[in-house]
């Protein structure tokens, strides 16, 4: 095998094997997982980086043309994103989930290795040096924020659930050492439930939403660039800006509601669920713009046509 095949096989069994750890440690928080797990997450983002890297030197064409390139870099930078965030907010509960997905948007993105063949005319720009990072990195940011909105709202939805239950009535003022967000969980665990023990050991339900709105942070300015540059690498290749091409229609709709999430989230009635669930429907959007279009429906920036 090659330099870049070893390195893409090293971080894809890396992947795989901190998922599995970091989700056993999300399930049954033995230290031991998480530092078995983070040194794995560490070890394949750095492999991921050194392979573009490598295949870029052993083959000289940019190696983020095609979708094979474009899905290592976002799987890469959903990993670095998690670890900057894990290390700074202490979130490893979350890295088996991040794990998964970019073990298998890598491994979805192998299949489409076709080998360093040179690039269209239209993709030998500049443009794609710039615009394809900030892009992919964008998508990556908003990745994160999926998988903490899906645990925001899983606690939350527990929550409401211990809510309905008859331990409710036992609320302790104040939610004791546990999230006060969430009495109704916190008076379960006062009453002896394990699961209401086990969420509670999450983070709080404010907490998760900083941290998504963080990582939308992040995606937000990405994706806003990642759109201008588009426009400027598209006067250049087809002579206009902007045409209503199936990719930039989908981009502007996945903008608009991230957009519209930090307008929202600006106002306290819609604050929390509401806004987790559009970063939600805002990730299905991304996805669909990133794959669905690219592949499934003709246009200037297919993959198939």
């Amino acid at each position: 095998m090659s330099l870049d095949e070893v390195l893409m096989v090293t971080a894809l069994g890396s992947y795989v094997l901190a998922a599995l750890a970091l989700l056993g440690y999300f399930f049954m928080r033995q230290e031991w997982l998480r530092l078995f797990g983070m040194p794995l997450a560490i070890l394949g983002c750095a492999a991921q980086f050194a392979q573009l890297i490598a295949r870029f030197e052993l083959s000289g064409v940019w190696p983020l043309l095609n979708l094979y390139g474009s899905l290592s870099l976002f799987a890469a930078m959903a990993v670095a994103i998690y670890i900057g965030f894990a290390f700074r907010y202490k979130l490893w509960f979350a890295g088996g989930f991040v794990l998964a997905l970019a073990a298998i948007f890598l491994a979805y993105g192998v299949t489409w290795n076709e080998g360093t063949m040179p690039a269209v005319p239209s993709l030998q720009s500049y443009w794609a040096k710039i615009h394809v990072p900030l892009v992919v990195s964008s998508y990556a940011a908003f990745l994160v924020a999926f998988v903490f909105s899906g645990i925001y709202l899983l606690k939350y939805y527990a929550e409401r659930a211990f809510a309905r239950a008859p331990v409710a009535r036992f609320a302790v003022a104040g939610g004791g050492s546990l999230q006060r967000d969430t009495p109704a969980m916190a008076a379960a665990a006062t009453a002896g439930s394990p699961v209401a023990t086990w969420f509670g050991a999450l983070p709080s339900l404010a907490a998760l939403d900083t941290i998504v709105y963080r990582a939308i942070a992040i995606g937000l300015p990405l994706i806003s660039i990642g759109i201008i540059t588009g426009a400027m690498w598209a006067k250049e290749a087809w002579g206009a800006y902007w045409q209503w091409d199936p990719k930039e229609t989908a981009a502007l709709f996945s903008w608009i509601i991230y957009l519209a999430y930090m307008h929202l989230h600006t106002r306290h009635a819609w604050r929390g669920v509401r806004t987790n669930w559009v970063s939600v429907i805002g990730f299905i959007s991304i996805i669909f713009c990133y794959l669905g279009v690219n592949i499934f429906i003709s246009g200037l920036h297919s993959y198939k046509i």
